[in-house]
């Protein structure tokens, strides 16, 4: 799937790539990863420089979270889990990359919204200004199998509807709803 965004009056695109992991070593998982589904989401914006600094925010709802499966949390990357920053990834077209896998196969439903952002340099409050975002995941069958669920685009709503829990899990930060000079035309698959 390829979504494109503007920012500063420019098009760029997220190109979506979603595969079942046949070898995990290759992407550095344990062998039990087999199976699982692996993202790999990379952006291509004609800007340079600062202006091509963005992040990922994602978040994921899965019925073995801190809700049950009733509500998202925050996705970040495990080596920055603790980082007070809503950023998964963030970088010059920073790629998001992730290959979520359990020890034990049994029934599970994982689903990730994936924004990309970027946070402004000339406001003295750090922002988080949304560009465009997928959802993405996989279940788990009471036998162990693995279906991957394909990308889909999101909305400014589904943005919205996590404002409250990033105000809450970040308040050094500002979120803004997404704009409609950010939304983003229709994706191609």
């Amino acid at each position: 799937m390829i979504l494109p965004f503007t920012h500063d009056g420019e098009t760029g695109s997220v190109t979506v790539t979603l595969e079942q992991v046949d070898d995990p070593l290759t992407i550095g998982k344990h062998p039990a990863s087999q199976g699982f589904p692996c993202c790999t989401s990379t952006v291509s914006y004609p800007g340079r420089g600062y202006r091509a600094m963005f992040g990922w925010v994602q978040f994921v709802r899965s019925t073995d979270n801190t809700t049950g499966g009733a509500g998202f949390d925050m996705d970040p990357f495990i080596l920055f889990e603790d980082a007070p920053s809503p950023y998964a990834f963030f970088g010059h077209n920073p790629t998001l990359f992730d290959a979520p896998s359990r020890a034990e196969r049994r029934s599970l439903a994982w689903l990730a919204h994936s924004f990309l952002a970027h946070t402004p340099l000339d406001r003295e409050q750090r922002c988080v200004l949304p560009l465009t975002g997928f959802s993405w995941g996989f279940d788990i069958d009471a036998a162990g199998d693995i279906t991957v669920r394909p990308a889909a685009a999101l909305t400014a709503a589904d943005w919205d509807e996590h404002l409250p829990y990033l105000g809450n899990s970040h308040p050094a930060w500002e979120f803004d709803k997404w704009q409609a000079e950010t939304l983003s035309p229709e994706p191609r698959t």
